[in-house]
This record gives C-alpha cells, sequence and structure tokens, in this order.
C-alpha cells in the first residue's frame, strides 16, 4: 500500500489538465470582468446608434 501511494505522488499525468483547467477559469473570469467594465457603455452606443438609424431616410 506504502508503494502505491509513492507511485501515486509521483505520477504527475493529470497535471497539464490541471493547469488547463485552472488557466481557462483565469480567462473566463477576466471576460466576465472586461465584460462589466464596457456593459454601460456598449449598451449607450447600441441605442444611440438605433436612435441614429431610425432618424435616416430610407434610401
Amino acid at each position: 500500500m506504502i508503494k502505491f501511494f509513492k507511485n501515486f505522488r509521483k505520477d504527475d499525468s493529470g497535471a497539464v489538465t490541471v493547469d488547463w483547467v485552472v488557466l481557462t477559469a483565469a480567462v473566463a473570469a477576466l471576460g466576465g470582468v472586461v465584460y462589466t467594465a464596457i456593459e454601460d457603455g456598449a449598451s449607450d452606443l447600441t441605442s444611440k446608434t438605433g436612435s441614429y438609424l431610425s432618424t435616416q431616410a430610407p434610401t
């Protein structure tokens, strides 16, 4: 049983998967932070663009 635990401790075959999970979670969190930061400006720009386009005469 001790040999099993020593081999388990030395085995690092899943370490890359853990790294990718952590990296992906960090990228997703950063995306959420960026979205929160630009949400109001993007909504304002969208409404202003819609207002401008609605006042233009169709060609």
